[in-house]
């Protein structure tokens, strides 16, 4: 399925399934910079909008009402939440009072097990490589398969873990001065993940000079 015909499924579901202010909300906050946000940097690292909810409410200290952009809620049980944020709007117009209450709610929110990730509008739409990268940086402890969880080796994971944290095509060389192995093993671990499915292997000149990240898929979240 292409990212638009996701989309509209995708906010067609959420407003089906509200009433209320939590739909108005969603009809009124889901906009250009939300969109953007999922076309630029959670579909290309995903390919899927599920267990992500749109202009989702959440309560502070006070019992007051707030929405995040959106929230990750993996069937783990791990709680994302996840702001877009335009200078204009939630920076330069922002009083000492607005400012405050902004930390303090962040703060509360990680004391109540949320762990929030900022991304700015300008990286989203200007540099939004860098929100992937951070994406999966968070993201990386979580990150599996699913189905083959059992049968990934501690090692094997150390290297996804890596992969997720370089940030950029993983080569042999780079396995064996990270975890101080020879070149034979470290070819065996990025082998067995390319078995898997974990990794993508991109071949060049005598044979494999490295390995890519595959898109995970939100139900491969452990």
């Amino acid at each position: 399925m292409e990212f638009e015909e996701a989309h509209r499924l995708f906010i067609e579901q959420h407003t089906t399934e509200r009433s209320g202010e939590r739909k108005g909300r969603l009809v009124r906050g889901h906009n250009y910079a939300e969109r953007l946000f999922l076309q630029n940097v959670w579909w290309p690292l995903f390919e899927s909008l599920e267990h992500l909810h749109p202009e989702y409410e959440v309560y502070d200290w006070n019992r007051k009402s707030q929405f995040l952009d959106f929230a990750f809620l993996p069937q783990n049980g791990g709680r994302f939440g996840i702001e877009c944020d335009g200078f204009q709007s939630h920076v330069k117009d922002m009083d000492r009072e607005k400012f405050s209450y902004s930390l303090n709610r962040d703060s509360f929110l990680t004391g109540m097990g949320w762990r929030m990730l900022h991304f700015s509008f300008d990286d989203v739409q200007q540099r939004p490589e860098v929100c992937r990268m951070l994406l999966q940086l968070v993201l990386a402890p979580y990150l599996a398969r699913k189905t083959l969880a059992a049968d990934i080796l501690s090692e094997e994971k150390e290297v996804l873990r890596l992969a997720w944290r370089i940030a950029k095509p993983l080569r042999p060389k780079d396995v064996c001065d990270y975890f101080q192995i020879n070149y034979r093993t470290a070819r065996r671990l990025l082998s067995a993940l390319s078995t898997k499915g974990l990794l993508h292997p991109i071949e060049g000149g005598r044979g494999i000079r490295y390995y890519e990240l595959k898109p995970i898929h939100p139900d491969q979240i452990w």
